[in-house]
Protein backbone atom coordinates (compact mmCIF):
# COMPACT_ATOMS: atom_id res chain seq x y z
CA UNK A 1 0.00 0.00 0.00
CA UNK A 2 1.40 3.19 -0.92
CA UNK A 3 1.29 5.44 2.03
CA UNK A 4 -1.01 8.82 1.71
CA UNK A 5 -0.23 11.77 3.09
CA UNK A 6 -4.02 12.52 4.13
CA UNK A 7 -3.10 9.84 6.85
CA UNK A 8 -1.90 12.45 9.29
CA UNK A 9 -4.74 14.89 8.96
CA UNK A 10 -7.28 11.60 9.48
CA UNK A 11 -5.69 10.90 12.47
CA UNK A 12 -5.72 14.20 13.97
CA UNK A 13 -9.14 14.47 12.94
CA UNK A 14 -10.39 11.62 14.44
CA UNK A 15 -8.86 12.66 17.71
CA UNK A 16 -11.07 15.99 17.76
CA UNK A 17 -14.51 14.70 16.28
CA UNK A 18 -16.67 11.78 17.09
CA UNK A 19 -17.12 11.49 13.78
CA UNK A 20 -14.89 11.68 10.35
CA UNK A 21 -15.66 12.01 6.71
CA UNK A 22 -13.72 11.04 4.36
CA UNK A 23 -15.34 11.92 0.93
CA UNK A 24 -13.59 12.09 -2.52
CA UNK A 25 -13.69 9.79 -6.44
CA UNK A 26 -14.55 6.74 -6.22
CA UNK A 27 -11.47 4.74 -6.16
CA UNK A 28 -9.03 7.50 -4.80
CA UNK A 29 -8.57 4.57 -1.94
CA UNK A 30 -11.21 6.20 0.75
CA UNK A 31 -11.82 2.11 1.89
CA UNK A 32 -7.88 1.34 1.69
CA UNK A 33 -6.90 4.54 3.86
CA UNK A 34 -10.36 4.04 6.46
CA UNK A 35 -9.52 0.56 6.97
CA UNK A 36 -5.65 0.38 7.27
CA UNK A 37 -6.01 3.76 9.42
CA UNK A 38 -8.96 2.08 12.17
CA UNK A 39 -8.15 -1.44 11.36
CA UNK A 40 -10.21 -2.02 14.40
CA UNK A 41 -13.20 -0.93 14.19
CA UNK A 42 -16.08 -2.75 12.12
CA UNK A 43 -16.34 -1.89 8.36
CA UNK A 44 -20.01 -1.96 6.72
CA UNK A 45 -19.93 -1.28 3.33
CA UNK A 46 -23.42 0.40 2.21
CA UNK A 47 -22.72 -0.66 -1.09
CA UNK A 48 -23.87 -4.32 -0.25
CA UNK A 49 -27.33 -4.76 -0.85
CA UNK A 50 -28.09 -6.67 1.96
CA UNK A 51 -26.07 -4.43 4.31
CA UNK A 52 -28.07 -1.61 3.10
CA UNK A 53 -31.55 -2.97 2.99
CA UNK A 54 -30.88 -3.27 6.78
CA UNK A 55 -29.86 0.13 7.78
CA UNK A 56 -32.69 1.52 5.40
CA UNK A 57 -35.29 -1.08 6.97
CA UNK A 58 -34.43 -0.35 10.62
CA UNK A 59 -31.68 2.14 11.12
CA UNK A 60 -32.26 2.26 14.43
CA UNK A 61 -31.60 -1.37 14.66
CA UNK A 62 -28.53 -1.17 12.69
CA UNK A 63 -26.74 1.31 14.82
CA UNK A 64 -27.42 -0.11 17.99
CA UNK A 65 -25.52 -3.28 16.86
CA UNK A 66 -22.65 -1.20 16.35
CA UNK A 67 -21.24 0.43 19.79
CA UNK A 68 -17.84 0.40 19.37
CA UNK A 69 -18.89 2.60 16.23
CA UNK A 70 -17.65 1.88 12.92
CA UNK A 71 -16.97 2.54 9.90
CA UNK A 72 -19.62 3.43 7.14
CA UNK A 73 -18.72 3.21 3.48
CA UNK A 74 -20.69 5.23 1.33
CA UNK A 75 -23.26 6.07 3.68
CA UNK A 76 -24.87 8.71 1.01
CA UNK A 77 -26.69 5.38 0.15
CA UNK A 78 -28.88 5.68 3.05
CA UNK A 79 -29.43 9.12 3.80
CA UNK A 80 -31.79 8.25 6.73
CA UNK A 81 -28.74 6.89 9.06
CA UNK A 82 -27.92 10.28 9.13
CA UNK A 83 -31.01 11.62 11.51
CA UNK A 84 -29.97 8.42 13.91
CA UNK A 85 -26.31 9.39 14.15
CA UNK A 86 -27.29 12.46 15.61
CA UNK A 87 -28.79 10.78 18.83
CA UNK A 88 -25.97 8.54 19.02
CA UNK A 89 -23.24 10.72 19.01
CA UNK A 90 -24.70 13.41 21.06
CA UNK A 91 -25.22 10.64 23.73
CA UNK A 92 -21.32 9.41 23.61
CA UNK A 93 -18.34 11.25 24.65
CA UNK A 94 -15.68 8.94 22.49
CA UNK A 95 -13.65 10.44 19.86
CA UNK A 96 -13.34 8.96 16.36
CA UNK A 97 -16.73 6.59 16.89
CA UNK A 98 -17.26 6.43 13.64
CA UNK A 99 -16.02 7.31 10.23
CA UNK A 100 -18.12 7.60 7.30
CA UNK A 101 -17.00 7.53 3.26
CA UNK A 102 -18.57 9.15 0.68
CA UNK A 103 -18.03 9.62 -3.00
CA UNK A 104 -20.64 12.53 -3.49
CA UNK A 105 -20.05 15.80 -1.78
CA UNK A 106 -23.69 16.96 -2.69
CA UNK A 107 -25.34 14.34 -1.36
CA UNK A 108 -22.90 13.77 1.95
CA UNK A 109 -23.00 17.42 2.92
CA UNK A 110 -26.11 17.86 2.25
CA UNK A 111 -27.23 15.36 4.66
CA UNK A 112 -24.28 15.99 7.50
CA UNK A 113 -25.33 19.48 7.15
CA UNK A 114 -29.11 18.91 8.16
CA UNK A 115 -28.34 16.88 11.01
CA UNK A 116 -24.67 16.76 12.21
CA UNK A 117 -23.10 19.86 11.67
CA UNK A 118 -20.36 21.14 13.73
CA UNK A 119 -20.19 17.33 14.87
CA UNK A 120 -18.17 16.11 11.91
CA UNK A 121 -14.35 16.62 10.85
CA UNK A 122 -14.16 16.78 7.08
CA UNK A 123 -11.09 15.21 4.68
CA UNK A 124 -11.11 14.99 1.04
CA UNK A 125 -9.05 11.96 -0.57
CA UNK A 126 -8.30 12.70 -4.33
CA UNK A 127 -6.18 10.65 -5.96
CA UNK A 128 -2.72 9.91 -5.39
CA UNK A 129 -0.58 12.95 -6.01
CA UNK A 130 3.10 13.05 -7.21
CA UNK A 131 4.73 13.56 -3.89
CA UNK A 132 3.07 10.34 -2.74
CA UNK A 133 4.31 8.52 -6.19
CA UNK A 134 7.18 10.04 -5.47
CA UNK A 135 8.04 7.91 -2.88
CA UNK A 136 7.63 4.60 -4.74
CA UNK A 137 8.90 2.67 -7.96
CA UNK A 138 6.79 5.19 -10.30
CA UNK A 139 9.06 8.26 -9.38
CA UNK A 140 10.72 7.14 -12.59
CA UNK A 141 7.68 8.46 -14.90
CA UNK A 142 8.22 10.74 -17.11
CA UNK A 143 5.92 13.63 -17.55
CA UNK A 144 3.76 12.26 -20.70
CA UNK A 145 3.72 8.74 -18.37
CA UNK A 146 2.50 11.05 -15.60
CA UNK A 147 -0.65 12.71 -17.96
CA UNK A 148 -1.61 9.83 -19.75
CA UNK A 149 -1.49 7.55 -16.58
CA UNK A 150 -3.30 9.80 -14.34
CA UNK A 151 -3.18 9.39 -11.02
CA UNK A 152 -6.14 6.80 -9.89
CA UNK A 153 -4.48 3.83 -7.71
CA UNK A 154 -5.91 1.00 -9.26
CA UNK A 155 -3.36 2.11 -12.23
CA UNK A 156 -0.40 1.97 -9.88
CA UNK A 157 -1.54 -0.74 -7.16
CA UNK A 158 -3.35 -3.69 -9.50
CA UNK A 159 -1.10 -2.21 -12.62
CA UNK A 160 -3.67 -1.98 -14.72
CA UNK A 161 -3.09 -0.46 -18.51
CA UNK A 162 -4.96 3.10 -17.83
CA UNK A 163 -6.30 2.48 -21.63
CA UNK A 164 -8.47 -0.28 -20.32
CA UNK A 165 -9.29 0.86 -16.53
CA UNK A 166 -10.23 4.78 -17.19
CA UNK A 167 -13.18 3.65 -20.07
CA UNK A 168 -14.49 1.37 -17.77
CA UNK A 169 -14.61 3.78 -14.66
CA UNK A 170 -16.16 6.59 -17.23
CA UNK A 171 -18.88 3.54 -17.99
CA UNK A 172 -19.10 2.40 -14.35
CA UNK A 173 -19.34 6.31 -12.96
CA UNK A 174 -21.95 7.18 -15.50
CA UNK A 175 -24.74 4.31 -14.65
CA UNK A 176 -24.16 4.49 -10.94
CA UNK A 177 -23.45 7.73 -9.77
CA UNK A 178 -24.81 9.77 -12.34
CA UNK A 179 -28.39 7.83 -12.18
CA UNK A 180 -27.81 8.17 -8.02
CA UNK A 181 -27.97 11.82 -8.08
CA UNK A 182 -30.44 12.62 -10.90
CA UNK A 183 -32.24 10.79 -13.46
CA UNK A 184 -30.46 10.87 -16.34
CA UNK A 185 -32.44 9.09 -19.20
CA UNK A 186 -29.74 9.60 -22.65
CA UNK A 187 -26.69 8.25 -20.94
CA UNK A 188 -24.69 8.34 -24.47
CA UNK A 189 -25.54 12.18 -24.47
CA UNK A 190 -23.95 12.48 -21.09
CA UNK A 191 -20.78 10.66 -22.12
CA UNK A 192 -20.34 13.23 -24.95
CA UNK A 193 -21.04 16.17 -22.53
CA UNK A 194 -18.30 14.53 -20.76
CA UNK A 195 -16.20 14.39 -23.59
CA UNK A 196 -16.70 17.99 -25.04
CA UNK A 197 -15.69 19.28 -21.17
CA UNK A 198 -12.26 17.11 -21.33
CA UNK A 199 -11.84 19.25 -24.60
CA UNK A 200 -11.85 22.68 -22.51
CA UNK A 201 -10.34 21.15 -19.32
CA UNK A 202 -7.78 24.41 -18.04
CA UNK A 203 -10.01 27.12 -19.96
CA UNK A 204 -12.85 29.53 -18.92
CA UNK A 205 -16.23 27.47 -18.12
CA UNK A 206 -18.18 28.93 -21.28
CA UNK A 207 -21.43 27.04 -20.69
CA UNK A 208 -23.31 28.62 -23.84
CA UNK A 209 -20.42 27.03 -26.01
CA UNK A 210 -20.88 23.59 -23.84
CA UNK A 211 -24.43 23.73 -24.47
CA UNK A 212 -24.11 24.14 -28.40
CA UNK A 213 -21.83 21.49 -29.01
CA UNK A 214 -23.67 19.15 -26.72
CA UNK A 215 -27.25 20.13 -27.98
CA UNK A 216 -28.75 20.18 -24.65
CA UNK A 217 -30.29 23.37 -23.15
CA UNK A 218 -27.96 25.43 -20.93
CA UNK A 219 -30.22 25.02 -18.00
CA UNK A 220 -29.38 21.18 -17.90
CA UNK A 221 -26.02 21.96 -18.78
CA UNK A 222 -25.65 23.80 -15.48
CA UNK A 223 -27.04 20.73 -13.55
CA UNK A 224 -24.89 18.59 -15.18
CA UNK A 225 -21.98 20.22 -14.14
CA UNK A 226 -22.56 20.45 -10.32
CA UNK A 227 -23.29 16.08 -11.00
CA UNK A 228 -19.73 16.33 -12.18
CA UNK A 229 -18.27 18.63 -9.43
CA UNK A 230 -20.25 17.15 -6.49
CA UNK A 231 -18.77 13.79 -7.49
CA UNK A 232 -15.01 14.79 -8.10
CA UNK A 233 -14.91 14.26 -11.47
CA UNK A 234 -14.53 18.52 -12.35
CA UNK A 235 -12.81 21.16 -10.16
CA UNK A 236 -13.70 24.88 -10.59
CA UNK A 237 -11.03 27.02 -10.12
CA UNK A 238 -12.57 30.70 -9.36
CA UNK A 239 -11.38 33.95 -11.08
CA UNK A 240 -9.36 36.48 -8.13
CA UNK A 241 -11.88 38.77 -6.70
CA UNK A 242 -9.62 41.87 -6.70
CA UNK A 243 -9.38 43.32 -9.99
CA UNK A 244 -6.89 46.17 -9.40
CA UNK A 245 -8.54 48.66 -11.45
CA UNK A 246 -8.97 46.48 -14.11
CA UNK A 247 -11.72 45.15 -15.79
CA UNK A 248 -11.61 41.22 -15.35
CA UNK A 249 -12.70 37.48 -16.30
CA UNK A 250 -15.21 36.40 -13.32
CA UNK A 251 -15.88 32.93 -14.74
CA UNK A 252 -14.57 29.98 -13.35
CA UNK A 253 -11.53 27.84 -15.51
CA UNK A 254 -12.55 24.11 -15.45
CA UNK A 255 -10.13 21.58 -14.69
CA UNK A 256 -10.44 17.65 -14.51
CA UNK A 257 -9.54 15.99 -11.27
CA UNK A 258 -7.70 13.22 -12.96
CA UNK A 259 -5.98 14.02 -15.74
CA UNK A 260 -5.67 10.59 -16.84
CA UNK A 261 -9.50 10.41 -17.21
CA UNK A 262 -9.38 13.76 -19.26
CA UNK A 263 -7.23 11.98 -21.86
CA UNK A 264 -9.44 8.94 -21.62
CA UNK A 265 -11.81 10.89 -22.95
CA UNK A 266 -9.61 12.69 -25.62
CA UNK A 267 -8.94 9.18 -27.07
CA UNK A 268 -5.33 10.20 -26.00
CA UNK A 269 -3.71 6.74 -24.91
CA UNK A 270 -0.40 6.74 -26.20
CA UNK A 271 2.75 9.06 -25.73
CA UNK A 272 2.92 9.65 -29.60
CA UNK A 273 -1.02 10.97 -29.68
CA UNK A 274 0.06 13.57 -26.99
CA UNK A 275 3.73 14.39 -27.98
CA UNK A 276 2.13 17.29 -30.88
CA UNK A 277 -1.61 17.14 -30.13
CA UNK A 278 -2.63 20.99 -29.16
CA UNK A 279 -4.44 19.68 -26.08
CA UNK A 280 -0.95 19.10 -24.45
CA UNK A 281 -0.29 22.22 -22.40
CA UNK A 282 -3.54 22.61 -21.12
CA UNK A 283 -3.14 18.34 -19.95
CA UNK A 284 -0.12 19.59 -18.24
CA UNK A 285 -1.52 22.73 -16.56
CA UNK A 286 -4.79 20.79 -15.71
CA UNK A 287 -1.93 18.02 -13.60
CA UNK A 288 -0.16 20.50 -11.76
CA UNK A 289 -3.14 22.81 -10.63
CA UNK A 290 -5.07 19.82 -9.36
CA UNK A 291 -1.44 18.29 -7.61
CA UNK A 292 -1.61 21.84 -5.63
CA UNK A 293 -5.46 21.26 -4.83
CA UNK A 294 -4.12 17.57 -3.34
CA UNK A 295 -1.42 19.55 -1.54
CA UNK A 296 -4.11 21.48 0.39
CA UNK A 297 -6.66 18.53 0.47
CA UNK A 298 -4.34 16.36 2.25
CA UNK A 299 -4.12 18.62 4.85
CA UNK A 300 -7.82 19.19 5.06
CA UNK A 301 -7.83 22.62 4.05
CA UNK A 302 -9.76 24.30 1.46
CA UNK A 303 -7.47 25.31 -1.21
CA UNK A 304 -6.72 28.96 -1.56
CA UNK A 305 -6.19 29.00 -5.25
CA UNK A 306 -7.69 31.19 -7.61
CA UNK A 307 -7.01 32.39 -11.71
CA UNK A 308 -6.93 35.79 -12.73
CA UNK A 309 -7.04 37.68 -15.73
CA UNK A 310 -8.43 40.80 -17.14
CA UNK A 311 -10.16 41.75 -20.18
CA UNK A 312 -6.87 43.16 -22.13
CA UNK A 313 -6.18 38.99 -22.50
CA UNK A 314 -3.20 39.34 -19.39
CA UNK A 315 -3.55 36.25 -17.39
CA UNK A 316 -1.98 34.72 -14.09
CA UNK A 317 -2.53 30.30 -14.54
CA UNK A 318 -2.70 30.61 -10.45
CA UNK A 319 -2.65 32.76 -7.59
CA UNK A 320 -2.24 31.42 -3.72
CA UNK A 321 -4.31 33.82 -1.56
CA UNK A 322 -3.59 33.80 1.89
CA UNK A 323 -4.31 36.03 5.08
CA UNK A 324 -1.03 37.78 4.56
CA UNK A 325 0.25 37.43 0.82
CA UNK A 326 -0.96 37.24 -2.90
CA UNK A 327 1.25 34.50 -4.82
CA UNK A 328 0.85 34.68 -8.75
CA UNK A 329 2.08 31.44 -10.41
CA UNK A 330 2.81 30.32 -14.23
CA UNK A 331 2.74 26.81 -15.26
CA UNK A 332 4.58 26.27 -18.73
CA UNK A 333 4.83 22.81 -20.15
CA UNK A 334 8.78 23.59 -21.18
CA UNK A 335 12.39 22.13 -20.09
CA UNK A 336 14.07 24.86 -20.96
CA UNK A 337 13.62 28.10 -19.04
CA UNK A 338 12.33 31.25 -20.87
CA UNK A 339 12.31 34.68 -19.38
CA UNK A 340 9.57 35.73 -21.06
CA UNK A 341 7.35 33.49 -19.23
CA UNK A 342 7.29 36.20 -16.37
CA UNK A 343 6.09 38.83 -18.69
CA UNK A 344 2.52 37.95 -17.26
CA UNK A 345 3.92 38.22 -13.52
CA UNK A 346 6.00 41.02 -13.72
CA UNK A 347 2.82 43.01 -14.92
CA UNK A 348 0.50 41.54 -12.35
CA UNK A 349 2.76 42.60 -9.63
CA UNK A 350 3.02 45.53 -10.57
CA UNK A 351 -0.48 46.50 -10.02
CA UNK A 352 -0.95 44.40 -7.20
CA UNK A 353 2.67 45.56 -5.01
CA UNK A 354 2.92 41.94 -4.52
CA UNK A 355 6.74 40.84 -3.97
CA UNK A 356 7.23 36.47 -4.58
CA UNK A 357 6.43 35.02 -7.52
CA UNK A 358 6.87 31.35 -9.07
CA UNK A 359 7.23 29.37 -12.70
CA UNK A 360 6.46 25.63 -11.89
CA UNK A 361 7.97 24.05 -15.40
CA UNK A 362 8.82 20.88 -16.87
CA UNK A 363 12.76 21.17 -16.84
CA UNK A 364 14.50 20.58 -13.55
CA UNK A 365 17.08 23.49 -12.91
CA UNK A 366 15.41 25.58 -10.22
CA UNK A 367 16.78 29.60 -10.24
CA UNK A 368 15.77 32.11 -8.07
CA UNK A 369 15.72 35.16 -10.22
CA UNK A 370 15.45 39.03 -9.62
CA UNK A 371 12.93 40.41 -8.65
CA UNK A 372 12.02 37.31 -6.11
CA UNK A 373 10.88 35.51 -9.16
CA UNK A 374 11.36 31.66 -9.02
CA UNK A 375 11.60 28.96 -11.16
CA UNK A 376 10.71 25.47 -9.70
CA UNK A 377 10.11 22.06 -11.62
CA UNK A 378 6.36 21.41 -10.81
CA UNK A 379 7.11 17.98 -9.09
CA UNK A 380 8.58 20.55 -6.16
CA UNK A 381 5.58 21.77 -4.27
CA UNK A 382 8.18 22.15 -0.61
CA UNK A 383 7.50 25.90 -1.32
CA UNK A 384 3.59 25.64 -0.17
CA UNK A 385 4.54 25.14 3.51
CA UNK A 386 5.43 28.93 3.99
CA UNK A 387 2.04 29.54 2.84
CA UNK A 388 -0.52 27.38 5.05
Amino acid sequence: MIRREAQTKLIQLAQSFKVVAVIGPRQSGKTTLVKAVFNKKEYLSLENLDTRNYAIEDPRGFLENLPNGAILDEIQRVPSLFSYLQEIIDNNTQKGLFILTGSNNFLLQENIAQTLAGRVGFITLLPFSVRELSKTKFSKQTDFDYILNGFYPPVYDQNINPSDWYPNYIRTYIERDVRQIKNINNLLIFEKFMQVLAGQTAQELNLNAISIDVGVNLKTIKSWIGILESSFVIYLLKAHHKNYKKTIVKRPKLYFYDVGLACSLLRINKPEHLENNPFKGALFETMVVIDLVKYYANKAIIPPLFYWRDKTGHEIDLIIDTYNKTIPIEIKFGKTFMSNWFKNINYWKKLSHENEAFVLYAGVQEQKRTNNNQVFNWKNNAFLEDYL
